[in-house]
């Protein structure tokens, strides 16, 4: 026993285990405004896992994953779901759109059988129930987790429409209802999972009455539907989806104690955190570290490493400030490059230069072990790289980033210029083998934010990673 769950936990007590394997949970969290590559991370580290988790988002954040020539877009499920050896988890804190889900499900399940379109025949109509009943199997819902419907999609565009006709910006909401979602689990009037299986008279009378709230919330809302039909198409979802629901609480914490390796990956962004971020222009969600411990219910002491994921540049979706932001050839090229389009909302995402101090900042909140860089390869045909180390705001220096929206709007940012290394390193494996201009562009990142890069992206293929250590 170490000597950290012997001065802690006296011995023979059950929670002991907590201390003792809590390097078995690792944590990947987004260090910018989310599209980092934190699907290829995930990916990379499923194989040492048993268990692998969404904490919070909902089916607003995607995830890309390409095995074997095949892209997997992940939106609800975590990215473990393709490995056969993992349970996935979706905990308490993801809002889930239900339909969206089984669509998610079978849209990945039949490029898993080789397929994008419908399946043909008996035989490949059996090959897909049975991928379908394994995946289901290996799929844990949170009986805690909300439930996102139609109304709240609905409200989503109608509240962006107002603040588009009041004259104010948009938020640039996906307008998946994720924000509604959370406001009506805030007001104790939303609905769990644990509802829809369990005691569907509840479920009914609080459905009809989360339906009323939001008509008298929304006059002008197009809610015209046959309420009997949707409450007859939540009765069969809740029969397809009873088997997965449970408390993963319990299981996760049990699963800690029995010494299972468990993987959480983060949706977003920490930029983009309700607290943390550039309010408004956030997710409504904590995607921080401590969304871990609240969207999963785990215990502090459960956390063990927690990896940053940061894109060789910065992105960002939607409206919102954006210090580095380029609106040039630069940024074009970035963009077009970098693929840089919107899992979830296939919309261009705006390009510019590292931000170092946001870097720091999100280090900060979330005390990273080690940081990966992602799309490294996608700087390579430039002469010179910019990276953003300070900022000025009305004439003075600042120590960390305002996380006021309009002050973030205003900042000047003090840049260091790097020379580029204008080579292809999209099949290269080895640190060493890295253009010395490129090895340079790494080991400023680690100086300037004090935590060590562990692995570098050089491609979108599956193997395109540099392993440091």
């Amino acid at each position: 026993m170490s000597s950290l769950v012997q001065e802690v936990a006296p011995s023979g007590m059950a929670d002991s285990k907590i201390f003792a394997n809590r390097h078995n949970v690792t944590v990947i969290l987004g260090s910018q405004w989310g599209d980092e590559g934190k699907g290829k991370i995930v990916d990379l580290l499923t194989s040492k896992a048993e268990i692998v988790c969404r904490f919070q988002g909902g089916n607003n954040a995607g995830h890309t994953v390409v095995v074997d020539e095949k892209s997997y877009d992940f939106h609800l499920l975590p990215c473990g779901i393709i490995n056969k050896d993992c349970v996935s988890v979706i905990g308490n804190g993801v809002v889930v759109n239900l339909p969206q889900l089984f669509d998610e499900l079978e849209r990945n399940q039949l490029l898993c059988l080789g397929t994008s379109d419908k399946v043909n025949g008996a035989k490949e109509q059996d090959s897909l129930q049975k991928t379908q009943a394994e995946w289901m199997n290996r799929l844990y819902i949170s009986n805690e987790a909300h439930l996102v419907f139609d109304v709240h999609q609905k409200a989503d565009g109608l509240i962006e429409a107002d603040l588009q006709a009041d004259g104010r910006r948009q938020i640039g909401t996906t307008k998946k209802g994720i924000g509604p979602t959370y406001s009506t689990k805030a007001l104790r009037m939303g609905i769990r999972m644990e509802e829809l299986i369990d005691n569907f008279e509840l479920f009914e009378r609080e459905f009809r009455h989360l339906v009323e709230y939001h008509k008298k919330q929304f006059d002008n809302i197009d809610y015209s539907f046959d309420t009997e039909k949707e409450l007859e198409k939540y009765r069969l979802l809740a029969e397809r989806i009873r088997p997965c629901v449970r408390d993963t609480r319990k299981f996760l914490n049990d699963s800690i104690k029995a010494g299972k390796k468990i993987l959480i990956e983060g949706a977003n962004g920490s930029m983009l955190d309700i607290d943390h971020g550039t309010y408004p222009y956030v997710t409504s969600s904590n995607c921080t570290i401590g969304g871990v411990c609240t969207g999963l219910g785990l215990p502090t002491t459960a956390i063990g490493p927690v990896y940053g994921v940061v894109k060789a540049y910065c992105t960002r979706v939607g409206d919102g400030p954006f210090p580095t932001e380029l609106h040039d050839d630069t940024g074009d090229s970035l963009q077009s490059l970098g693929r840089e389009v919107g899992v979830t909302t296939k919309r261009k995402r705006r390009c510019g230069w590292l931000d170092c101090v946001l870097l720091n900042y999100t280090h900060m909140l979330n005390d990273y072990t080690a940081l990966a860089l992602t799309k490294l390869d996608v700087l390579s045909t430039l002469d010179q790289i910019k990276i953003g180390k300070a900022y000025m705001l009305d004439g003075k220096l600042l120590d960390s980033p305002p996380t006021n929206a309009n002050k973030l709007s205003r900042v000047q940012v003090i840049y260091d210029t790097l020379p580029g290394w204008k080579n292809d390193i999209s099949s290269v494996r080895d640190f060493a083998d890295l253009p010395k201009e490129a090895q340079e562009y790494v080991r400023y990142i680690e100086r300037h934010v004090g935590v060590p890069i562990k692995w570098i992206g050089v491609g979108q293929e599956r193997d395109a990673i540099i392993q440091l250590f």
